[in-house]
């Protein structure tokens, strides 16, 4: 897709591009088994990864979403200094506590992310839809802005999308999962596309492909199809050929034309096959 131009979306003056790089392939967060997170940590280095960047960032994907990590941090080194190409970090610190989580914060601020998004683990254990809040969200949001970000909030929960809006909190953007099998999303995809549809905030959609359960095809297609203009789909990559591949299928969804995807043949299809 490098001779094409990405749709972008604008958060508080960054210009990001609709499709997100993902990193849970990247770092050996495999959500299939414990076997496969381990290969994915044995095979990933920072040279690795740091190719597969290069690829995306010039089919115009231009942000990436990472918890604060020293693998990527030393990836994202790579990828600029081969490319002269600026990756916008969006850091999803964690955290027991709140203060933990403001450690975070600190660490995110250091590396340079432009966003910084409280992950999900920390998100979805202070929401309390009864009470229409999210504890200690104002003091956290306080924090990632003097230090100088754009705060956001990470959620596998579309209430918490909910609950930010109607609190009106200081909140920029949202991740939330989606995909066409429900995989990690809190109720039907049909409510969870129409809690991102009604908020008025881009929302970044994770879990396009269900974690390599969903074709690249079927889950971006769904994705981009179930959302706002403003919108973005972030999508983990293992390798360059995934890269380039997707930034295909995107670049066919975006001009609204079925991608010409490379169908993997085995003999149980040999009587689908043109003959």
């Amino acid at each position: 897709m490098s001779d094409r131009i990405m749709p972008t979306t604008s958060i508080e003056g960054h210009e990001i591009g609709r499709l997100v790089i993902g990193t849970n392939w990247f770092l050996g967060h495999s959500h299939v088994s414990a076997a496969k997170s381990a290969w994915i940590r044995r095979y990933q280095t920072a040279e690795k990864v740091a190719n597969v960047l290069e690829i995306c960032s010039a089919g115009g994907m231009n942000a990436l979403v990472a918890p604060v990590d020293a693998l990527m941090t030393e990836a994202i080194r790579l990828h600029e200094e081969r490319t002269g190409r600026h990756l916008v970090q969006i850091l999803t610190p964690g955290g027991e506590t709140t203060e933990e989580l403001m450690e975070g914060i600190d660490e995110a601020a250091e590396l340079g992310a432009e966003f910084c998004l409280p992950h999900t683990s920390w998100t979805d254990a202070r929401l309390n839809v009864a009470a229409n809040e999210i504890d200690d969200w104002p003091r956290v949001a306080g924090r990632i802005r003097e230090r100088g970000m754009v705060p956001g909030l990470s959620t596998h929960r579309p209430e918490a999308i909910v609950v930010g809006d109607r609190a009106g909190y200081d909140i920029a953007t949202y991740i939330q999962p989606l995909n066409p099998i429900g995989f990690l999303c809190a109720v039907e995809t049909d409510w969870v596309a129409g809690i991102i549809n009604r908020t008025e905030k881009p929302v970044i959609c994770i879990k396009p492909l269900a974690a390599g359960r969903v074709n690249p095809p079927t889950g971006l297609g769904f994705a981009f199809t179930s959302i706002k203009p403003i919108d973005m789909v972030c999508i983990g990559l293992l390798c360059q050929e995934e890269a380039e591949e997707d930034l295909d299928i995107v670049g066919q969804i975006f001009d609204s034309r079925r991608a010409p995807v490379e169908l993997q043949y085995t003999r149980s299809k040999a009587s689908l096959a043109d003959r």
